[in-house]
């Protein structure tokens, strides 16, 4: 009688090595969704008066034209809207300028967003006599849009045409001469200075929807654009001969990606003020799960930023209450130690 023989069980074949990351950040971009609304629920619920949760659904839901409906209708609603979009602009444009200038400590400013914004806003004010915030939007915008140009042709002179390190010099260059003309508009007129100085400091409070819907279509193009520009920012961060040889052109992929980070950085700028911290934040907070591959890493960096300002815009409502601590102010109590550790730590994030 022939004995079978007896076959070891093999071993299930391993799952390939990218699964657990994909897995990994896919659960990152849920946690993230999850907490964005927890914080936008905490938006409307949460200020100088505290608004019950089922009072906040009844509001959006069924209003009835009570006193909270009211101020969660015309007031909270519209001002958690515009923490998202300016949250997700200022940290996805974060994310494009660390990768073009392959900067761990680049921020959108370094492309003289705010600075070409303020400058503009100042001379609304000085000049032209604006005293709303529908009046500065749009020089802020004009003057975010200008800085950025002004950068990219200084950081485009020479044979290696618009470098990292060209448009950072150019960018730092701009931002001193801006600040400067600035600086001194205001020092010579006390009322542009008063008038100013509320700008400046980055706040979502006063902004309503129109604010936002005169923004939000600058926004979505540049998310677009950046978007679309992720693949091949992935190649350029190997070096531009590598990205070159894979078929990209290194140009139209620096223009397309300046021309994303200007319509983010100079919408969110122009409709809330100068707010730093989060484009240079966010970017290294996300990479712990998406790594550095810029298809997530984008849309992860969206979401950071929406959740930190919304977060920060709570604590500001609550710390002081019944008054108020400007966003920009809470943002910059958090970003500056965290700016300081970044700088301190012994190996830097790999652009």
């Amino acid at each position: 009688m022939t004995k079978t023989p007896v076959v070891a069980a093999q071993p299930a074949p391993a799952p390939p090595a990218g699964r657990p990351l994909r897995a990994r950040r896919l659960l990152g971009l849920a946690l993230l969704v999850v907490v964005l609304a927890g914080c936008c629920l905490a938006s409307i619920a949460v200020g100088a008066k505290a608004i019950p949760l089922g009072t906040v659904w009844d509001a959006l839901i069924a209003p009835t034209g009570t006193e909270d409906d009211i101020v969660v209708r015309a007031l909270r609603l519209p001002r958690t809207l515009l923490g998202v979009l300016v949250g997700a602009a200022l940290g996805m444009a974060g994310a494009l300028i660390q990768g073009h200038t392959r900067n761990p400590l680049a921020d959108p400013g370094l492309l003289g967003v705010n600075a070409g914004a303020g400058f503009l806003v100042v001379i609304g004010i000085y000049v032209f006599g604006v005293t709303s915030l529908y009046g500065y939007i749009w020089f802020a915008f004009v003057g975010a849009l200008g800085a950025s140009a002004a950068v990219f042709v200084l950081g485009s002179v020479g044979r290696g045409g618009p470098t990292p390190v060209a448009l950072a010099l150019a960018g730092t260059a701009v931002t001193a001469l801006l600040l400067a003309l600035t600086s001194a508009i205001i020092l010579i007129d006390v009322q542009t200075l008063d008038a100013y100085r509320f700008w400046a400091v980055g706040s979502l409070a006063g902004r309503d929807a129109e604010i936002a819907g005169q923004v939000v279509w600058f926004l979505l193009v540049g998310a677009a654009i950046g978007l679309a520009g992720s693949p091949a920012l992935n190649a350029l961060a190997l070096g531009d001969d590598v990205a070159r040889s894979l078929g990209h052109s290194v140009l139209r992929t620096r223009v397309l990606g300046i021309v994303a980070i200007t319509l983010l950085a100079g919408g969110a700028t122009a409709a809330c003020g100068p707010i730093a911290f989060v484009g240079l934040v966010v970017p290294h907070i996300v990479r712990a799960f998406t790594g550095p591959d810029y298809r997530w890493l984008l849309p992860a960096s969206a979401l950071a930023g929406a959740v930190l300002l919304l977060l920060a815009d709570i604590i500001g409502r609550v710390v002081v209450r019944p008054g108020e601590l400007q966003v920009g102010i809470v943002l910059a109590l958090v970003g500056g130690p965290f700016f300081v550790w970044l700088v301190r730590r012994r190996k830097m994030v790999a652009i």
